[in-house]
């Protein structure tokens, strides 16, 4: 029997570096609130059996999106801190161990579906986990600990890890939970996997797809999404 796919988006975070009343993940563009974009974009990849948001338990904006009615679509509620809230999700997630899960950022708006199908075939083929990731192109400096450069790094070997990333279900809440045990705090489930032991597979992905972070990233975001048409 072939492995399901399931779909975690931690949507918890109160997005503080935004400055902004509202959570970042419910900042809009053209009407379309960045959730609305990660969540829309999953349920139109082909395959995807369903999708878990971790919501603030205080969460007073979920309730009015539309989208989140769909019945592949449940919600839970989050944590803390990012780990936490995708470990609830996976808790929630009506899988086997074997399953694939692919967890993704709310607010990165800009994913398109030919990204997530690259993804999901590069890991199937391979039968270990992977996450888009984009190649660094700029010159990177290592600081020190009073600001200056204390040397260059080379740069042809480093990525950027972007979302979707993509695991077995109980794998990667095994890998969370001995993170979690071990007091390690992890910035993304490739870390967790890396902890663990566990292979994971570079796959590229697309400038398109970048988190939106701090205000500036709005406008950017918006642009990326007006030239690839929301696909």
């Amino acid at each position: 029997m072939s492995r399901r796919l399931h779909v975690v988006i931690p949507a918890a975070g109160i997005g503080s570096r935004m400055t902004a009343d509202t959570p970042k993940q419910y900042l809009k563009i053209a009407g379309k609130t960045l959730l609305e974009y990660s969540v829309d974009t999953l349920l139109r990849t082909p395959g995807i059996t369903s999708i878990t948001v971790a919501l603030h338990p205080d969460d007073t904006f979920a309730a009015d999106l539309q989208i989140l009615t769909d019945p592949r679509v449940s919600r839970v509620a989050g944590g803390d801190e990012r780990a936490d809230s995708v470990l609830a999700a996976l808790y929630a997630v009506a899988g086997e161990e074997g399953d694939w899960v692919l967890v993704h950022d709310a607010a990165r708006p800009g994913l398109r579906i030919a990204d997530v199908q690259r993804l999901i075939a590069a890991v199937i083929a391979k039968g270990e986990g992977g996450i888009l990731a984009e190649p660094v192109v700029d010159t990177v400096k290592l600081g020190d600990a009073v600001g200056r450069v204390e040397k260059t790094l080379d740069r042809s070997a480093l990525w950027r890890a972007q979302t979707p990333q993509m695991f077995q279900l109980g794998e990667l809440i095994s890998a969370l939970e001995a993170a979690s045990q071990r007091g390690l705090a992890v910035t993304d489930e490739a870390s967790a996997m890396e902890l663990a032991g566990q292979p994971v597979q570079l796959v590229s992905g697309s400038p398109a797809n970048l988190k939106v972070t701090v205000p500036e990233d709005l406008e950017l975001a918006a642009w990326y999404l007006s030239r690839q048409g929301e696909s």
